[in-house]
């Protein structure tokens, strides 16, 4: 409480120690403050609450009623302040007009009030409180951390504050190594709540189901997935070479996009495979479980053996309706044919969310539509050689570049290298994030160079 008499709340301090950190008690938190409320008829309660000259004066306490009912049947309206003194003169103006009489209240708040950064500031050595934890990446009924070492003798507590304040949260768990193998994927050690990493995941008005300790999948990239699928026109294709469960793919699929979706890792392709099926995608998207540059290498050949779907323009209610009309109306008319369009076989993006080491597999492009790789035939009826025929590459990539001119250069010097060519007219930058404090992701988006595509291998 402030000397002013405006109501402050503080969390009860009760600081632990690697030594004392399993004495931890939720009693702690209990503590009692005294506000002051202005007693009115039940009637009245209302009025008093849309009164303007107390827009800045009634209590604005996260989770506790501002009207408490009394045994008399009147109400208690609760105030921001603790002493008369501190009230505003428009107040005071008006609890004097309406004759209100004010008395004490008491609030009783205990370990349910106080947030997850409340807990942790109160109960962590001084010398921690700077760093700790308070965003917490959650992907379905998981929040997953990344605690550094001098949090872990308090890891279990940090996980069990969570998982209790948290109420769609059913695991806790922390990531015990970075992402070194092939897979993209980490140890995890669960601090708390259930044992179980299968999950379900909501994005792009898509439902995503996967192991989370057995594919990859990174929450914070949703707006960098929807970005790019928004660039995909209805009509195109795109071969996703590494596309984990399918968060390019699927929506992608469900805007009436063509897709070739591959992943290395047998668990990804699984889970791909159903979220493909659960999210009726299946005539759209293709699934592959191969290398990413042999799929990259085998792609162009392998849509102009087998194309897939045209594209059918999507129809709403009202127009569905309306041709149902018409065709009730005029029952001895043929209806008119609306001309089909063809299979689709030339592949218009091809999306490489690798950043770790995507760029190392933009060799794979040179001669992708050379007569050696499409099998002797001519692919020019499908990919002219010039600039404005070839897919657009959009290649995922880390750099310590933090300037965005210098991040620009390192990362097209880094590509032309990879593909032994220069790129050529359109190509673009994206920064996705900053992934550590001297890391930033990026993507580039460029027209594969005609000279790359028809190299001879």
């Amino acid at each position: 409480m402030s000397s002013s008499g405006t109501l402050q709340v503080k969390c009860p301090i009760h600081r632990l120690t690697a030594e004392t950190v399993g004495t931890f008690d939720k009693e702690w938190f209990r503590t009692q403050v005294t506000v002051l409320a202005a007693k009115v008829p039940a009637h009245k309660a209302g009025l008093l609450m849309q009164a303007p000259a107390l827009r800045k004066t009634l209590l604005d306490l996260p989770q506790i009623k501002r009207v408490i009912p009394c045994e008399d049947g009147s109400r208690l309206v609760l105030l921001r302040v603790t002493e008369k003194a501190a009230l505003l003169p428009e107040a005071v103006t008006l609890f004097e007009q309406e004759n209100i009489e004010l008395s004490e209240h008491t609030l009783d708040l205990d370990y349910n009030f106080w947030t997850v950064e409340d807990i942790f500031q109160a109960v962590l050595p001084e010398d921690l409180l700077e760093g700790a934890p308070a965003g917490f990446a959650t992907v379905g009924h998981i929040s997953h951390l990344n605690l550094n070492d001098e949090y872990l003798p308090y890891k279990y507590i940090i996980g069990q504050v969570i998982l209790d304040k948290l109420p769609t949260i059913r695991t806790v768990v922390n990531k015990l190594d970075n992402i070194d193998n092939k897979f993209r994927v980490f140890e995890m050690e669960v601090l708390a709540g259930e044992n179980n990493f299968v999950v379900e995941q909501s994005e792009s008005s898509c439902t995503f189901r996967f192991d989370f300790s057995q594919v990859y999948w990174n929450s914070r990239l949703h707006t960098e997935h929807a970005r790019l699928v928004d660039t995909f026109k209805p009509e195109d294709v795109v071969a996703d070479v590494f596309a984990g469960v399918g968060p390019f793919a699927v929506p992608a699929g469900k805007r009436g996009v063509a897709v070739l979706a591959n992943d290395l890792n047998p668990k990804s392709y699984e889970y791909m495979v159903g979220n493909i099926k659960h999210n009726k995608v299946t005539e759209l998207v293709r699934a592959y479980n191969e290398d990413g540059r042999e799929f990259i290498r085998v792609a162009a050949r392998r849509l102009l053996d087998e194309p897939l779907p045209p594209y059918k323009p999507h129809k709403s209610i009202r127009e569905l309706k309306a041709e149902r009309r018409s065709r009730n109306q005029q029952p001895s008319q043929l209806n008119p044919q609306v001309p089909s369009l063809p299979p689709r076989n030339k592949i218009d993006h091809f999306v490489m969310n690798l950043p770790d080491t995507a760029i190392e597999f933009l060799d794979a492009f040179r001669g992708i539509l050379s007569s050696e790789r499409i099998g002797g035939r001519d692919p020019t009826g499908v990919y002219r050689k010039e600039p404005s025929s070839m897919p657009m590459v959009h290649c995922y990539c880390f750099t310590r570049e933090l300037e965005f001119d210098k991040a620009e250069e390192d990362i097209r010097q880094r590509v032309e290298k990879a593909m032994g060519a220069p790129l050529e007219g359109e190509v673009s930058l994206h920064a996705v994030r900053r992934v550590a404090p001297k890391k930033d992701m990026y993507c580039i988006s460029f027209r594969l160079p005609v000279g790359v595509a028809f190299a001879t291998t």
